[in-house]
């Protein structure tokens, strides 16, 4: 555990008290600051909040309850501890009541002091590494993504991580998982972030024009320049600039892309003078990169050379809950968007929307959830509001509405059962018929092992 000394506040209009308690306290690991009063005490809080605050109630502009109960009500990350001389059971009840850790009563010990100052930082540390953990391990957003799967918070953590360096990072994952997302939120998140970023499709630009549109040309380079262009990697200087679909590339600007980034310069199509140029790049493709250089079509030195940070992107099936974190967010925006009275979905469209294989990821999600919005009414989003074409629900089977569904459950009048032990119940007996083989289950759940492993040691956990 990291040893940083924490910061305390004392707020004592008494200097020689004052200066007392800031001598009880020098042989703590702590840093000590002492206000005469209330105003200049809470201007200071505000600013930079201490671990510890030591408050006298009789202050000479205000009283030391008012200005707790005003840090408690700013959420300052701050613990409280009340000081008085004039002790009475009516201010300790309502010193705690408004959040105190602790009250004195005047004259006290610097052991009384010393262990209350101790046991207030001890707290506050704990406070705060329980607070990073939640954030870490329990956001259900961050940047642009949506979900709060464990394997999402390991992109998270990675994303973060990486943000500060200039490493390239290189992203895989299925179309539709957000690529571009990835990019967005590593420039968001690093000090580039008022710098551009710019993002080029390498599959959506024509293989001849591709290296202008990535290094610029000087006018009269070729037919069809008329005017100097900058290109993507000049326009990025200082930020960040983003190659989708990288494997796209053809094997000579792959050669030019691995000169760019050994030397940091780039030299225009009709140019002869390099330029150089400062950019963070992000790059991503929904092939296998390793099978790309294997059969030939992507140069290995460029692999090694942009596979510094790997981000590999699940797709939306192996993310659990994610898909109706997502699908709400959509189902609200779209209805603003279109004035819409949608809030919800059907306990059955969100059965087949977890059971549904999403083999185009979020994009796909996206516009399923725009479809019923446009061209459905009502507050719930129900079965037969699904499109005819969407394949999921119960067994596999295509939704046609709420008919196909109650065809396909043997007995209609047995008790519903919540749908996490559905889906417990589903995976133990697949794990039973597979004799204990996870992957083996897996394969025939259609999810990945990895899903498995991490439902069956959340039970075990619960069990513990």
């Amino acid at each position: 555990m990291q040893n940083t000394r924490g910061r305390v506040l004392i707020v004592e209009d008494a200097p020689a008290l004052a200066e007392t308690y800031a001598e009880y306290l020098k042989s703590e690991n702590c840093s000590v600051e002492i206000f005469g009063n209330g105003k200049l005490a809470l201007a200071a809080i505000t600013i930079l909040p201490p671990d510890v605050l030591v408050l006298d109630v009789n202050l000479p502009d205000m009283n030391g309850i008012d200005l707790l109960r005003e840090v408690r009500s700013r959420g300052l990350p701050t613990e409280v501890v009340i000081v008085t001389g004039q002790a009475s059971v009516r201010l300790a009840v309502e010193s705690m009541k408004e959040g105190a850790l602790d009250f004195l009563t005047k004259p006290f010990s610097a052991d009384r002091l010393r262990i209350t100052v101790r046991n207030a930082l001890q707290r506050r540390k704990l406070e705060s590494q329980v607070a990073a953990i939640q954030e870490e391990t329990g956001r259900d957003r961050f940047c642009s993504f949506i979900g709060q799967s464990m394997v999402m918070q390991s992109i998270y953590r990675i994303l973060q991580n990486a943000a500060a360096s200039k490493a390239t990072v290189f992203v895989t994952g299925e179309s539709g998982t957000g690529k571009e997302l990835c990019a967005d939120a590593l420039h968001k998140l690093s000090r580039r972030r008022e710098k551009p970023f710019v993002a080029i499709n390498c599959a959506a630009i024509p293989r001849d024009l591709l290296e202008s549109e990535v290094f610029g040309h000087a006018k009269g380079s070729f037919t069809g320049a008329t005017a100097d262009r900058a290109g993507a990697a000049l326009q990025a200087n200082g930020g960040t600039l983003f190659l989708d679909e990288i494997c796209e590339m053809d094997l000579g600007l792959q050669a030019k892309m691995l000169r760019f980034l050994q030397t940091g310069t780039v030299q225009r199509v009709g140019e002869d003078k390099p330029r150089p140029v400062d950019v963070r790049i992000v790059c991503a493709t929904n092939r296998d990169p390793q099978e790309e250089v294997a059969a030939g079509r992507f140069r290995e030195d460029l692999f090694y050379r942009l596979n510094v940070i790997p981000v590999d992107l699940p797709p939306l099936r192996e993310r659990d809950h994610d898909v109706l974190l997502i699908a709400r967010h959509f189902l609200r925006q779209f209805s603003v968007e279109d004035g819409k009275k949608f809030t919800a979905f059907s306990p059955a469209v969100e059965a087949v929307l977890l059971g549904y294989g999403w083999p185009g990821n979020v994009r796909e999600l996206q516009n399923t959830v725009r479809n019923v919005v446009v061209l459905n009414e009502g507050e719930t989003v129900e079965i037969d509001m699904l499109p005819r074409s969407f394949q999921g629900g119960v067994g596999g089977l295509p939704v046609t509405g709420a008919r196909s569904i109650a065809a396909a459950i043997p007995d209609a009048t047995m008790p519903i059962e919540p749908l996490d032990a559905v889906v417990r119940r589903s995976i133990e007996r697949a794990i039973a018929q597979c004799d204990g083989n996870i992957p083996k289950a897996a394969a025939a759940l259609q999810v990945s092992p990895s899903t498995l492993y991490r439902r069956i040691q959340a039970w075990q956990a619960g069990q513990a």
